[in-house]
């Protein structure tokens, strides 16, 4: 409970957890819940199926995979390479990969600003192969079939002075890939959550959504190819934190004198700060490299490289 404050996440896993709490449940949601003891990871699949279901929820249509791996933030190529392998499989199965595609992965956020850095970062591990497939055919990379792979990094409306989606709608319409898959920064609800949680959907993402910074949305409607958001939670809103805290010491207070409190101490300055872990930098540095070699996988067929 936030009083009149809205709290941001891009997480579905997140905005179900506020209905879970007064046992109420949502018509047209389906929630599928596995955890692997072995890898202490947590995989909860949301589909969203009717339009009642999208309002409630405050997200569109579709399926949202989300893995909760907490020792993510640990630095364990072993681990990490293991989390490589069950994103792949999601991945796969996201993309539909029953032929040769063509396939343009996007990185989205500013490459300057550690916690939006995610997309660009991940770009530059990937294996990208469309010029060599359009010049060479496939025997050209040694196999027998092969995905396209191209990439781009926008950027942010600060340094272009253009929308995201003009740009990538312009790639589309000139190199006509299948599908894209677009990697952006998050922002999550609960701090435990920061850095080890990566959420896949088949319905898109909004750049900048996560930190109020609303921009175009990029889907299947806005592109005219299927978009697959892939993204990790980087950073928490300020207000949240203050609000939770709050709450937890004052817990004895009736909730409409809570409410009121939180109402004055919570202020919509809050709300336009954002907080992110000290050590933001390194785990950046592994959960790219774990997107990216994951990305490979899903489109080589082929086990992680060697970090």
């Amino acid at each position: 409970m936030l009083g009149t404050y809205r709290v941001r996440t891009d997480l579905a896993v997140e905005s179900r957890e506020k209905f879970e709490k007064d046992n109420v449940e949502i018509e047209g949601v389906v929630i599928h819940e596995s955890y692997q003891e072995s890898k202490d990871l947590k995989t909860t699949v949301v589909k969203i199926e009717t339009e009642e279901g999208a309002r409630t929820m405050e997200k569109p249509c579709g399926t949202y995979i989300t893995m909760e791996a907490p020792n993510l933030v640990v630095p364990d190529e072993d681990y990490h390479r293991e989390i490589s392998v069950e994103l792949a499989d999601h991945l796969r199965k996201l993309l539909r990969l029953d032929r040769e595609k063509s396939i343009l992965v996007v990185g989205l956020g500013n490459r300057e600003i550690t916690p939006d850095a995610l997309g660009p970062r991940v770009i530059q591990n990937l294996k990208i192969t469309r010029h060599i497939v359009k010049e060479y055919g496939s025997s050209g990379m040694g196999e027998e079939r092969v995905h396209m792979v191209s990439s781009l990094v926008p950027g942010v409306m600060a340094q272009t002075g253009m929308e995201t989606t003009e740009i990538v709608r312009g790639v589309v319409e000139e190199t006509r890939p299948d599908v894209v898959i677009a990697i952006d920064a998050l922002a999550a609800r609960s701090t435990r959550r920061l850095n080890c949680t990566i959420q896949l959907t088949d319905t898109g993402i909004s750049p900048g959504s996560g930190v109020f910074n609303f921009r175009n949305g990029l889907n299947e409607e806005s592109l005219g190819v299927p978009v697959i958001g892939l993204g990790v939670p980087t950073v928490v809103d300020a207000a949240t934190i203050v609000h939770d805290a709050i709450a937890e010491v004052l817990e004895n207070l009736e909730e409409s004198e809570l409410e009121e409190f939180l109402g004055e101490v919570v202020t919509p300055r809050l709300h336009s700060m954002f907080v992110t872990p000290k050590d933001v930098d390194e785990t950046l540095k592994l959960l790219s490299f774990t997107i990216s070699e994951a990305i490979n996988m899903a489109l080589e067929g082929g086990a992680a490289r060697k970090a």
